[in-house]
Order: C-alpha cells, then sequence, then structure tokens
C-alpha cells in the first residue's frame, strides 16, 4: 500500500523573504543619513547603497613594522554583509554631502588601485571632506579602505574622522586618523574633548596603505579596534581594544578628506570606504 507524499514546503522562497528581513534589519541598526552634514551646495544623496551577501575573502596586503609590536592577524570571517559603501560610478553623489569649497573632489584613475576619490585641499582651504552616513549609539560595525597622501609640510590634517554634532562642549571628533609629512597617527578624543594618542606609523608621500576599525558607538563605553596594512596593531597601552567616547553630541557620522588649514595643498585619494558586518566584508576591495 502506497503512502501519500505530503506537499513540500517552499523553503527557497521562505529564506529569500527571511535574509531579505534580516540585511534590511542589519543596515537600520546601523546607519541614518545626516539631514545636513555641512555645505547644502552638495545636497545630501539620501540613498543608501546595500550590497548583497556572499563569500569575501580579505585582501591580501604586505605586514608594515611601525614601532610597536604586531599581533597576528585572527583567520577572516566568512560572509558578512556590506552596510554601506559609495559607488564610486555614482560620483560625488554617493556621498551624502562634499564639504570642498574652493577644492576639488571626485574621481581619478590610479596605477595601482584604477578608479579611487581625491580630495585635493588647496593651501588656505579648511576642509575638503566627503562625508559618510549617519551612525547609531549602541551600534557596532568594521570598516575598511586605504589610502595614500601627499603633505609637504608639517600641518596635521585629518584624513579621517568619526565626527559628532554640535562640535561645542562634546568630543567634537570622538576618533581620527591624522598625517603630516612622514607618520600617520590615530587618536581618540573624550567627552571633554582631550587628546588619547592610540598609535603612529611612518609613511612616505604617494604610498598606499590599508586601514580598517572595528568601532562600538558609545557615549564612554565605546571600543576601538584597529588594522593597518592587514595586521592588527597594539594601541600605546599595549592593548588592541580601546575604551572610551566613540559617540557624543546628538548625531555622529563618518569623514574622509582632508582638514586642517595650511598655506601648503594637501591631496587624500582613497578607495571606496567599506561599513560591513564583518572585517571580511570591510576590506575585500581595499
Amino acid at each position: 500500500m502506497s503512502r501519500a507524499r505530503s506537499p513540500r514546503t517552499p523553503r527557497r522562497k521562505t529564506a529569500t523573504a527571511a535574509g531579505l528581513v534580516a540585511v534590511s534589519a542589519a543596515v537600520a541598526a546601523v546607519l541614518a543619513w545626516p539631514a545636513s552634514a555641512g555645505s547644502a551646495a552638495n545636497g545630501p544623496s539620501r540613498t543608501a547603497h546595500v550590497s548583497g551577501s556572499g563569500p569575501a575573502t580579505s585582501s591580501s596586503l604586505p605586514t608594515t613594522a611601525n614601532g610597536h609590536a604586531l599581533v597576528a592577524a585572527a583567520p577572516a570571517a566568512k560572509g558578512g554583509r556590506v552596510l554601506w559603501t559609495p559607488h564610486i560610478t555614482a560620483g560625488r553623489s554617493a556621498f551624502p554631502d562634499v564639504q570642498c569649497s574652493g577644492g576639488t573632489f571626485g574621481v581619478v584613475s590610479d596605477r595601482v588601485k584604477g578608479k579611487v576619490w581625491r580630495a585635493r585641499q588647496p593651501g588656505g582651504r579648511e576642509r575638503c571632506e566627503a562625508v559618510g552616513p549617519k551612525l547609531k549609539l549602541g551600534s557596532t560595525f568594521f570598516l575598511g579602505w586605504s589610502s595614500k597622501v601627499d603633505i609637504r609640510d608639517s600641518k596635521n590634517r585629518y584624513v579621517f574622522q568619526l565626527k559628532c554634532s554640535p562640535s561645542t562642549g562634546t568630543a567634537n571628533h570622538p576618533l581620527e586618523l591624522d598625517a603630516t609629512n612622514g607618520r600617520i597617527r590615530l587618536q581618540a578624543w573624550t567627552h571633554k574633548h582631550a587628546a588619547v594618542p592610540l598609535w603612529t606609523a611612518r609613511v612616505k608621500n604617494g604610498t598606499w596603505h590599508s586601514y580598517a576599525l572595528k568601532i562600538h558607538e558609545g557615549r564612554k563605553d565605546g571600543t576601538v579596534e584597529f588594522w593597518f596594512d592587514g595586521v592588527k596593531q597594539r594601541f600605546t597601552n599595549g592593548s588592541t581594544r580601546y575604551t572610551g567616547t566613540t559617540y557624543d553630541g546628538t548625531s555622529d557620522y563618518l569623514k574622509w578628506g582632508s582638514y586642517h588649514p595650511s598655506p601648503r595643498d594637501a591631496v587624500n585619494w582613497f578607495t571606496s570606504p567599506r561599513m560591513a558586518t564583518t572585517l571580511a566584508a570591510a576590506t575585500a576591495r581595499s
């Protein structure tokens, strides 16, 4: 006597729907777009660029000595989702805003990296920066990109900022990466706007280096981990994790480019930053 077979459940459609819900939840947990983070002349793009998932491999990058003890990089987590990245084919509109009064910002061809962003800050101008997404208090994410600079004076230029608003009475920029002629430095800033030097290394003008961060957004319990040229770094206190202010004010967001006026020009070329749920996904194309 034959048994009647039960109809099969359409698992593929159910899994697909669940996957879309998961992506939407992950993006909502980290990102919102700033209503206005700078010049109104370049109105913010309201479209978040969200990539699909799939196995991602971390980039193969050389180890660079920086005077601090290096930590063996952990095996890259497979998969992960990109939460935000500015697609270079969209040009300036890929960023919520571009703050380059009198400067030049756009896409150029590089013989090593191909199409990259270029932020040129003319001498005497305060900044030339592209504004990234607004962040959410309590969120955790990985961030990866590569950069090279041309700075020919001793004036610090912020080439990356985790920025908060308002600027006064807060940490102003809870985390920043600044460069001069010959060195790069990572610093945190407390809720009382006191600098906490975390790490530094020697670099040369016109040389590409990769950067990756794992950030948990907190007012006093935020955390930061850092990778330079594919290697996890120890901070000046010997730890691989900093705990302190990574979120302050009423809104926080990200910036790449060149900030701090100087009589001389400064240029920062960088690949499209990738905000993701894993280190592998954040650094896959840097």
